[in-house]
Parts: structure tokens; sequence; C-alpha cells
């Protein structure tokens, strides 16, 4: 191999090196994937939580999470199980905060 050629090779695999560490790094509105299996582990932690409070319908409230930030929805009896909801989720390691957007039926 000729010495522009090497270097041409180096230079386009260089290249692809960093456009695959760049196209896996978050963004504000997308996560890398290791964020999302850290999400997805907080959700069901949030979920797991819920589910074992007697007091509290887990099939009727849904919960999303991004970067830690625990997002509720869905409906609830009252606005004791809201609260109690939001304190359950907060308690759980790795959220950051809580969204409620819980409604009352």
């Amino acid at each position: 191999m000729t010495q522009p050629f090497r270097t041409f090779l180096s230079a386009l695999v260089l290249g692809f090196a960093i456009l695959s560490v760049a196209g896996c790094a978050s963004t504000d509105t997308s996560q890398a994937p290791g964020e999302y299996m850290d999400d997805s582990v907080i959700t069901g932690k949030v979920k797991a939580a819920i589910f074992n409070e007697p007091d509290l319908k887990v099939l009727q409230i849904s919960v999303e999470t991004f970067r830690g930030d625990v997002q509720l929805s869905g409906f609830v009896d009252s606005q004791d199980a809201a609260d109690q909801a939001v304190r359950v989720s907060e308690t759980v390691a790795g959220v950051k905060s809580v969204r409620n957007d819980l409604q009352i039926r």
C-alpha cells in the first residue's frame, strides 16, 4: 500500500469511529442506550412499589421515566391516592423528580 492510501484509509476509519461514538451520545430529547436501560429499571421499580401499596390500583396508573424524572398519569379514586402514589414513587432509588398528572375520578 502506498502512503497516501494508508493515510486516507486511516482517516476514513477514524471518521467512522467518531461518528459511531457520536451516534450513541444522548441529546436533550433522546437517550443513550445506557440511560434508556436505567430509566426502564426505574419505571419497573416504581410500578412495583405502587403495586405493593394495597390502597393503589396499579392498573389505573401509568409510569414513564426520562432521565430519572418520573411521570405518573392515569386515574385514581382520591387526592390521597394521588399523593400516596407520588410519595411511593419518590422513595424509589434513582428517581430525581415525580410529575403528578394523575386524574381523580
